[in-house]
């Protein structure tokens, strides 16, 4: 099944719609062709309460300073603003040291998995970092898997879920385990799909462009025609 198209040449907008869907293969029902994984929002909830409690402290703090006039309030506002900074401190730290780009935390039967993604400056892959085990506290095993994303996108920017479903199950075991049917087949890219990395090169010149390579051509040619009769 192929969703709305997107802009095949931005990996952002490819990775981001990869991982959007990620979490519904693994937490949606069986009869939705999902694979029940209990998610976990322990992260997320943890990002928002440090974001919100920042925000919250920061509309207290104009509300006072707006009733109450600077002077009034600048004690306040001096302790305020510094808490401030530390919960965003905390925050990005939070994101860039414990999250790492996690997409998914979940269990199933008494077993976890983590789920990392990332998509690298001008290469069209996608990077999944997997952590399972069992869920009572041991350390976790982990490996990263590369696919494509010309394996689950079309030529014409069109996500097809099923082909990533495919892939996922096929090339991880621990998903491939959750899903056998799955996992049996061979995931293909979708015929014509154009490679991210190609748009420059694949740019239609312009006149300007056009006339400039006319140009150099030409001084190229008249100094091959000058080595010939220095040669002479």
């Amino acid at each position: 099944m192929a969703t709305a198209k997107i802009n095949k040449y931005s990996l952002p907008d490819l990775k981001n719609t990869t991982d959007d869907h990620l979490p519904l293969y693994l937490s949606s029902h069986p009869s939705t062709g999902g694979l029940a994984f209990v998610p976990s929002y322990y992260l997320t909830d943890i990002r928002l309460a440090l974001g919100y409690t920042a925000v919250t402290i920061a509309a207290i703090t104009f509300y006072y300073d707006y009733k109450l006039g600077f002077e009034a309030t600048k004690h306040y506002t001096f302790y305020t603003v510094i808490v401030y900074f530390i919960l965003n401190t905390l925050l990005t730290a939070w994101i860039y040291f414990i999250e790492k780009g996690t997409v998914f935390v979940g269990t199933k039967g008494g077993n976890k998995i983590a789920i990392r993604t990332e998509a690298k400056k001008n290469k069209p892959i996608y990077y999944l970092t997997v952590s399972w085990g069992k869920n009572d506290g041991a350390p976790l095993q982990e490996k990263t898997y590369e696919g494509s994303f010309t394996q689950w996108f079309t030529q014409d920017g069109e996500f097809v879920e099923e082909a990533l479903r495919n892939w996922l199950a096929s090339s991880v075991p621990v998903i491939g385990k959750a899903d056998p049917s799955r996992a049996a087949k061979k995931s293909e890219a979708p015929a014509g799909f154009i490679d991210p990395t190609a748009q420059e090169s694949e740019a239609p010149l312009n006149s300007a462009t056009l006339e400039t390579l006319k140009a150099e051509n030409g001084l190229k040619s008249r100094k091959s025609n000058k080595g010939k009769k220095s040669k002479k």
